[in-house]
């Protein structure tokens, strides 16, 4: 099992910058790789961001693309999503996710953390 626990989030305006943090314990080294999706009010959950955990490689979701990015720190099993330039469109609850090695999917997920921009 991996526990994922969300920070970071809060009220900022349009045009401002948030990082949200994302802190796993458990069985963290089980993890294939991380990331962050959202879900704005009446609307599905969306990718935003993932990162490959060994590797390091990243992805993003086109709307954020160059606006956002996804780090990691090994050693603290933490993962960040640093988000400038806000809209009011990336207004959601930001969940983290893990993904354990020989997954197709996103099993581990955070309680998450709001994001809010207002216009």
């Amino acid at each position: 099992q991996v526990q994922l626990v969300e920070s970071g989030g809060g009220l900022v305006e349009t045009g401002g910058s948030l990082r949200l943090s994302c802190e796993a314990s458990g069985r963290t080294f089980s993890n294939a790789a991380m990331g962050w999706f959202r879900q704005a009010s009446g609307k599905e959950r969306e990718f935003v961001a993932a990162m490959r955990w060994a590797g390091g490689s990243t992805e993003y979701a086109d709307s954020v693309k160059g606006r956002f990015t996804i780090s990691r720190h090994k050693v603290k099993n933490m993962v960040f999503l640093q988000m400038n330039t806000l809209r009011p469109e990336d207004t959601a609850l930001y969940y983290c996710a893990a993904k354990p090695v020989g997954a197709n999917s996103w099993h581990y997920w955070g309680q998450g953390t709001q994001v809010t921009v207002s216009s």
